[in-house]
């Protein structure tokens, strides 16, 4: 087990940011930690990096004890925050040879690990630039490079797209597709969860600093769609629609939704056609009917309730 927390907790005052944690991730992993903003991804990502010490419980990281061991988990982790740090007044190869340096790295190693780095994330041709001349797609790469001058075995990153247009985004999403395929272990905090579902093996779900799920993409879809939704789309006579489907058999709830007409069935059924006909039966017109699609947005929105603290 690379990651393991027990009963992690962390107290601000009365406010509690995690409570109790249980959590456990394999190596070679990528897993996506989902949550509101206030739920605890932070909190929990600082503490796994040795950046903040947990009011009780315990994290270990690569079999080290989070406080304890912390000065031998450094060298193993790599952290990337949702901002870019420091030292925007040097040029890329200048700002990667610093951290280089920091990590004892020196002479021809350390100018070819910085053009490997340069390379893997596609900053190349940046090497020249001024950091603070980059845009914020290549700040957040060069934020990736920056962390793995060091070959580390796990990645944190707490909302790397965050703020970045959709084709820093998917250049962003790649590399770390590249990153998993070298074996490292990812733990990734986001809020753009079609692509944690791309992108992550396992994920967690965390709300007022509670863990409410924690398992496979496929688990977690298994787990929401409990029966059949169908969603309904009418022109006309929404209302009406709705209390002629209300009344069929088969049908345990009707909810409108933006438009649409969320159509609960009491059993997992693959023939939706009773909706069809009831609806022509009453002159009413169909726009479309379908099954709706359960994915991670959807699991998202039924374990959470919105509550921040």
């Amino acid at each position: 087990m690379i990651i393991q927390t027990i009963n992690l907790t962390k107290r601000y005052g009365k406010l509690v940011a995690l409570n109790g944690l249980h959590l456990n991730i394999e190596e070679g992993e990528c897993f996506g930690y989902i949550g509101p903003n206030g739920a605890g991804k932070t909190t929990t990502i600082r503490i796994l990096a040795t950046l903040l010490q947990p009011t009780w419980g315990e994290a270990r990281v690569c079999g080290h004890t989070v406080g304890y061991e912390s000065r031998l988990i450094r060298p193993l982790i790599g952290y990337v925050p949702d901002f870019f740090g420091a030292y925007e007044d040097m040029v890329v190869q200048e700002y990667l040879e610093f951290f280089a340096a920091a990590y004892n790295i020196h002479g021809d190693q350390r100018k070819r690990i910085v053009g490997d780095v340069l390379e893997l994330t596609d900053l190349s041709y940046k090497r020249d630039a001024l950091v603070d001349s980059l845009s914020r797609g290549m700040k957040q790469r060069l934020s990736v490079a920056r962390v793995l001058l060091h070959d580390p075995r796990v990645l944190f990153l707490d909302e790397p797209a965050s703020g970045l247009d959709p084709r820093a985004r998917i250049e962003m999403r790649e590399l770390l597709k590249e990153l998993r395929r070298m074996g490292k272990t990812i733990i990734i905090s986001s809020h753009i969860l079609h692509e944690l579902a791309e992108l992550c093996t396992t994920v967690g779900i965390i709300e007022r600093g509670e863990l409410f799920f924690h398992g496979s993409i496929e688990e977690i879809v298994r787990r929401t769609k409990v029966g059949a939704r169908v969603e309904v789309r009418v022109p006309s006579g929404q209302e009406q629609a709705a209390k002629i489907l209300q009344r069929l058999d088969p049908v345990q709830q009707v909810e409108a939704d933006d438009g649409r007409l969320l159509v609960s069935l009491k059993g997992e059924m693959n023939d939706f056609s009773f909706i069809a006909r009831a609806l022509i039966e009453a002159q009413i017109p169909i726009r479309e009917i379908r099954e709706e699609q359960v994915n991670l947005e959807t699991a998202f929105m039924r374990f959470t309730k919105g509550i921040v603290q």
